[in-house]
């Protein structure tokens, strides 16, 4: 009766440590493990210029004037009237039409979409030489940002004032994933030009994500975590804790029926 008794408890000890086993796989590029030098591939994902972006350009050159009318009227932060560019003023963006399009100064109807932020720059550069001797152009995207959601300690919307932001990046933002959140699996969906969305799920743990095209997140972009299956199976105990309790229950009333068992025999 004593082996049966213990046989029981063992089992309901390998019961209890099986469902409450947690995932350790944390580490990111695990495949890295034990090399301490290398190099990494790294997909070439240049920012293009998307409808509804918000653009930052300016144009300078040694005499200001000559180029004043190369730039949007700066606003007032306090009155909201154009004025000349000064101290407590901003200058005025461009916001990218349905039709990829934007209406410069002087030089007017400007298609735009498809080009990067550089090759934009070239191009308004070459144009305005031939009025005006050594100008500057500086040409920012300003509304860069993407969405991250899920299993990340703070989901949020991520701005960022670089154009290359990394999925690493996104996730340091909003403070890493929780331990629930699934390392082998983060999607990152991506709407395109025409309207469609693509998408493609990366491992954390595997060092070639670098070399993907998605690794390298393009404004718009939504990062999802998904939770793992401990997550989900707790969901279903009404938070983790209840889960635990459920489960230390049902372990404590095996142990009293065994034990009134054991004793009820030994009556006998």
């Amino acid at each position: 009766m004593l082996k049966l008794l213990k046989y029981v408890l063992a089992a309901l000890v390998l019961t209890v440590v099986c469902s409450c086993k947690i995932q350790n796989d944390l580490t990111y590029m695990a495949d890295l493990s034990g090399t301490p030098v290398g190099q990494l591939a790294t997909a070439r994902n240049d920012i293009t210029i998307e409808p509804e972006d918000e653009l930052m350009i300016t144009v300078t050159a040694e005499i200001p004037a000559v180029v004043a009318r190369y730039n949007r009227p700066a606003i007032s932060s306090q009155s909201g009237v154009k004025t000349e560019v000064a101290s407590g003023q901003t200058m005025q963006t461009y916001i990218v039409d349905r039709s990829g399009d934007i209406d410069f100064p002087v030089l007017g109807k400007i298609h735009v979409a498809g080009l990067t932020t550089s090759r934009l720059r070239d191009y308004l550069l070459k144009q305005i030489e031939k009025d005006v001797k050594a100008p500057v152009v500086s040409v920012r995207l300003v509304n860069f940002k993407v969405n991250v959601l899920g299993e990340v300690d703070e989901p949020k919307v991520v701005e960022s004032k670089r154009e290359r932001l990394t999925l690493f990046d996104a996730l340091a933002a909003c403070g890493d994933l929780t331990e629930y959140g699934r390392r082998d699996a983060v999607a990152v969906i991506r709407e395109n030009p025409d309207g469609t969305s693509t998408y493609a799920t990366l491992n954390l743990a595997d060092s070639k994500i670098t070399s993907s095209p998605y690794f390298v997140l393009k404004q718009n972009d939504v990062v999802y975590v998904a939770p793992n299956d401990i997550k989900q199976s707790n969901s279903k105990y009404n938070q983790n804790n209840g889960f635990k309790l459920s489960v230390i229950s049902t372990v404590i009333s095996g142990i009293s029926v065994i034990a009134s068992l054991v004793i009820a025999l030994s009556l006998k």
